[in-house]
């Protein structure tokens, strides 16, 4: 009986110390978060005013791009867009935005 409660009791222990490992894992693997009110702002403002001279228009693949931040406003506000194979939210990886 005494074997039992000891292989349960280590068990429970691998099982806990399992879940935080993964759980201090997935922290690791997320960006940390900004805290910097000012800058938020200030970098809204300057991706507003890069993103002015964008329109759509009927492009849709890298190739149609000239820069990055052209590529990055036609992902997020045009429809039909074939520039993130990979669905990771960056577009034009080889050409552009490596």
């Amino acid at each position: 009986m005494r074997q039992v409660v000891l292989i349960l009791l280590i068990a429970a222990l691998g099982w806990y110390g399992y879940g935080r490992y993964q759980e201090r894992e997935r922290r690791t693997d997320s960006p940390p978060a900004r805290t910097d009110a000012v800058s938020k702002p200030l970098e809204n403002s300057v991706r507003r005013q890069q993103f002015e001279n964008f329109r759509c228009d009927g492009r849709t693949t890298c190739s149609q791009m000239t820069s990055c931040a052209e590529a990055t406003f036609f992902l997020k506000n045009c429809p039909g867009t074939q520039m993130d194979g990979n669905n990771d939210g960056v577009p034009c990886e080889l050409q552009w935005c490596k």
